[in-house]
Parts: structure tokens; sequence; C-alpha cells
């Protein structure tokens, strides 16, 4: 389970929302997450002021963990990366980059780009003195960075505001300012998912390698209707609770990522991809995996010791093998 924020996150919002009416906070984050569930795009329905931290509130702490969860898996397959620059594309009030500076520590240089002024303030407040970053104004498909490069490059949240006909558009472009490793997180629908296997054919078209989730460059293997999706649970605290209206210590964030590597970067693909919860009982633990040789069911049976400790270890999202 994740733990949520950084405490000197978690500190800076507590602050921010000092003297603010939780109530009107949380009615706020509701109308956006409405929008959320029908796909409206944030700069249409997030303005300034209380908007973005209600959001910030609400969603930062699960957005917060699924990129986490990414970033742990980008340092597990290209063990000797050690990013010294970020680009945070679409930033939003620039959740992935404290993530990325939690996991990479040796970052020196963080530009955060996105096109709504409210997130920018937000992002800018919540870095300073914290982070260091640069804050810009920016469109996803004019990010306006000339020939800048980045060691590790992400996108979070942040394609899935795009029509169809942008998305690949707009990951080739971010793809060309990155020196090393890029990572793309979306929420964990169908809809997202089928844009993200665009994505993927593009950028491996384009000279990327694949790192994870899948085990192989190849189409993906699953069948019509189905998806590649993974889960985070993450702790809520008393303000999440109150921004959600939930009465559960706890929420599960579903999301899909892609992380794709230029040819110099060391980076080792996972053999095999745990894809669906894993079935456990008293004598075997039953995975779904994506192999390179294509979907398989395996059953790690009890009486075969070894393996099934490692197995007792694994959930869904893991390795294997």
């Amino acid at each position: 389970m994740s733990s949520g924020l950084p405490q000197r996150l978690r500190a800076r919002l507590a602050e921010l929302a000092e003297g603010k009416s939780r109530a009107g906070l949380a009615q706020r984050s509701g109308a956006i997450s409405e929008k959320y569930r029908e796909f409206k795009a944030s700069s249409g329905h997030i303005g300034g002021g209380d908007d973005v931290l209600a959001y910030a509130m609400s969603r930062m702490p699960a957005t917060y963990a699924a990129v986490e969860r990414v970033f742990t898996e980008a340092a597990t397959r290209a063990e000797g990366f050690e990013p010294r620059s970020l680009l945070d594309a679409g930033a939003g009030p620039g959740t992935a980059s404290w993530a990325a500076v939690e996991q990479w520590p040796e970052i020196e240089a963080v530009t955060m780009f996105d096109h709504g002024g409210g997130f920018l303030d937000l992002a800018r407040e919540l870095a300073e003195g914290e982070l260091p970053a640069e804050v810009l104004r920016a469109e996803l498909l004019r990010p306006g960075l000339r020939e800048r490069q980045f060691d590790l490059v992400v996108a979070s949240y942040s394609l899935t505001e795009l029509p169809d006909s942008e998305v690949s558009k707009a990951a080739l472009g971010l793809w060309r300012h990155c020196a090393g490793v890029m990572a793309i997180i979306e929420p964990g629908r169908p809809r997202d998912y089928a844009r993200l296997m665009d994505v993927r054919r593009a950028l491996l078209a384009d000279g990327a390698r694949m790192v994870a989730p899948c085990p192989h460059g190849d189409e993906c293997p699953l069948p019509e209707g189905d998806w590649c999706h993974f889960s985070v649970r993450l702790q809520r605290s008393k303000d999440h609770m109150r921004m959600k209206g939930g009465t559960l210590g706890y929420e599960d964030e579903k999301f899909s990522y892609l992380i794709v590597a230029r040819p110099e970067v060391m980076a080792q693909a996972a053999p095999a991809r745990i894809i669906k919860p894993v079935e456990r009982n008293k004598f075997a633990a039953v995975f779904e995996l994506c192999a390179p040789d294509g979907l398989r069911r395996q059953d790690v049976l009890k009486r075969n010791a070894e393996a099934f400790r490692e197995a007792r270890k694994v959930d869904w999202g893991d390795s294997w093998g």
C-alpha cells in the first residue's frame, strides 16, 4: 500500500487549505470528478484558486501513488539510470515531479509545463524552496522547448485530455526531447489503454525500446474487449476522505502505463508480467501472465516450496520469472 504524498508536500497543501471550508472544497472536488468521468478536459471545468486546490487535495494522492509505482518499476528495470533533468509534460500541480525527485534525489533540474494558469500557480507555490523547478505555460502539442533534451520525460494523466487524433503526435513530440527514459501514465480505462497502444506503436516505430510493463515489443496479445491496467492501493488522510466523501481509509487507483527508453540506456524488460489480480489459496497461486511468447496461465503449487514462497511476495502488476 502506498503511504501517499511525501510529508513536505502534504504540509504545503495543508498550509494552502488553512482557513478554507472543507465542505466547499469537497463540493468543488465532486463536480471536478464528475467531469473527469465524462472525459472532459480540465481546462473546461477547473478554474483557479479553490478549484485547483480542491483538485489537488482529492486527486494528487491517487495520481502520485500511480506515478510512484511506475517510477519504482523504471528504477528496477533501468538499474543504472540516474537522471539529472526532468520534463514533466502537462504537469498539473506537479505531482509527477514530486514523485520523480523522491525516486531519484539526484535530479538537479525540473521543467514543468501545463496549459492551465491555475495549475501553474499551484505548481509554483508547492515547488517553491522544495524542488529545483521552472514552471512554464505551454501546450502538449506545442511545448516550445526548441532542442532541449531531458534525461527523464513524463506525461502523467495528461494525454487523456487530447482528442484521439493528437495523442500519438503529442507523445512523439515529447519523445524528441527525451535523452533517456520516457514514462506515460494514463487512467486505467479501456479508452485510454487503446490510445496508449497507438502511442506504443508510434514510439517503437521511432526507435524507442520497450521497458515496461510489456515484456516484449510485439503487438499486445490481449483479446478484444480486454485492456492492460494495474491498481495501486493508497492510504487516505482525513482531508482526502473528506474530499472524496468516503468512509474507507484507503482507495484503489487504476492506471495504465508505458515506459520506453533510448537504446543506449541499460534497461531490461521483465521476463513476464502479472496482468490480472493473483488468485491464491492454501495450495496454489495462479497468475495470468504476459510473456514474450504470449499470454499464459501459471499455477504455482505449494509442493514447489521455493517458487511458492516467491509467489506469495508478488501481486498484480509485478514481474515474474
